[in-house]
């Protein structure tokens, strides 16, 4: 079992590794699309600025957690499409017919698909975070958390998007599912959790999980709570074994387009 566990992680940094690869084959694309993506993570901080100039606090936020919180944000997003670009189109190959590829290899169906691609521009996003992490106060407790955050981040967003996509295999058109709940929480990532209240709070906890993939992160860092660093962990693993279980149960009702083709 832990072999086998080691085996898959090798293989899906092995495929990060050549997916970063090719990308680098045009190392000007490479490194403009990674430039203007923390150029343009950088441009949403300057409307901050103008609603702080204004106002000392929002929702209990200063200028500076704020930016903490687009640090986070930002490496939650990048690390998730960093390893698991192919979980924001899960609904698209299970539609279209297009798994048929990964059934063949000798892996583990759900990890080679999610991490079958990389989104190069999302380096920029977990540079952003780390600039942002820079500006808020680095200690070394910070940058400790900060990391272990943006990792459970990157993988309750990928989970979360994988199960909303897994739902394919049984309802036609859930890829607007997928887009429409996960653009929701990364635009609710980037709000301070505390002007959300009721209703909104318990779903954004629940049904969406920003809060505990971006909004307890957040807090922890600030305010250090073990129980919290505690359920962040728990919360991750299991929403992990969800993503699992629901994509393997819907796989056995899965058809293949017949599609011929490899995948190098």
């Amino acid at each position: 079992m832990l072999m086998e566990a080691k085996n898959q992680i090798k293989v899906m940094f092995l495929s990060l590794k050549y997916n970063i690869m090719k990308q680098m084959t045009n190392k000007v694309t490479f490194i403009t699309n990674i430039v203007f993506m923390i150029l343009n993570n950088a441009s949403f901080i300057i409307q901050w600025l103008i609603l702080f100039s204004l106002k000392e606090e929002i929702g209990g936020y200063t200028i500076k957690e704020v930016i903490l919180l687009w640090g986070i944000a930002a490496s939650v997003f990048g690390i998730s499409h960093i390893l698991f670009n192919k979980a924001f189109e899960l609904s698209d190959l299970i539609i279209n017919g297009k798994l048929d590829t990964f059934l063949v290899q000798p892996k583990n169906v759900f990890l080679s698909v999610i991490t079958s691609d990389t989104n190069i521009s999302a380096i920029g996003d977990l540079i952003y975070g780390y600039i942002c992490l820079f500006l808020y106060g680095i200690t070394i407790k910070n940058f400790i958390l900060f990391t272990i955050f943006t990792i459970t981040g990157g993988i309750i967003l990928a989970a979360f998007v994988s199960i909303i996509g897994s739902i394919s295999f049984w309802i036609v058109k859930g890829d607007i599912l997928v887009d429409t709940l996960s653009n929701m929480m990364v635009s609710f990532a980037t709000y301070p959790g505390t002007i959300f209240k009721n209703a909104i709070r318990v779903i954004l906890y629940t049904v969406i999980p920003v809060g505990i993939a971006n909004y307890m992160p957040v807090d922890t860092i600030i305010n250090f709570s073990f129980m919290n660093f505690v359920y962040i962990i728990a919360f991750t693993i299991a929403i992990v074994i969800l993503a699992f279980y629901i994509f393997n149960t819907g796989l056995k009702r899965y058809s293949s387009s017949n599609l011929m083709s490899s995948r190098i």
